[in-house]
């Protein structure tokens, strides 16, 4: 049994966050998503200093996020999502709660909300954090 929405012609996550407007990031030449979430957490966790400041700038370069003086320390910067970047990511949430309705309307709400615990039961520290 597959959890996963249906797919069309290439990657599902990707047709849906560009019809929301959002311009999907792709890393690695895998999958173009958008980040649900800051840089440094969820399935972005980038897995070296070089790979984080890669990201972020790949996420400055398409607008998302701006990087502004740190108040206190002059040697840091901050990392800010703009509006571009709550947009993409309002849409990303969207596009999840749009994947869990067919979820739902396969399995009913009970059995999705006891799905979403043992999921959380399973890896609570792990990289499967369900937001639905």
């Amino acid at each position: 049994m597959s959890l996963r929405a249906p797919r069309r012609r290439g990657c599902w996550g990707t047709a849906v966050l560009r019809r929301r407007g959002a311009t999907p990031l792709r890393r690695g030449g895998g999958t173009g998503v958008c980040p649900p979430t800051p840089p440094g957490s969820g399935p972005f966790e980038p897995r070296s200093a070089a790979a984080a400041s890669q990201l972020v700038d790949e996420i400055v370069r398409k607008g998302y996020a701006e990087r502004r003086p740190h108040p206190e320390d002059a040697r840091a910067r901050l990392v800010v999502l703009t509006e571009r970047g709550w947009a993409c990511t309002r849409a990303a949430e969207e596009a999840a709660a749009e994947a869990v309705g067919a979820w739902v309307a396969l399995l009913g709400e009970g059995e999705v909300r006891a799905l979403r615990n043992q999921l959380g039961r399973i890896a609570p520290y792990g990289p499967i954090k369900p937001a639905w």
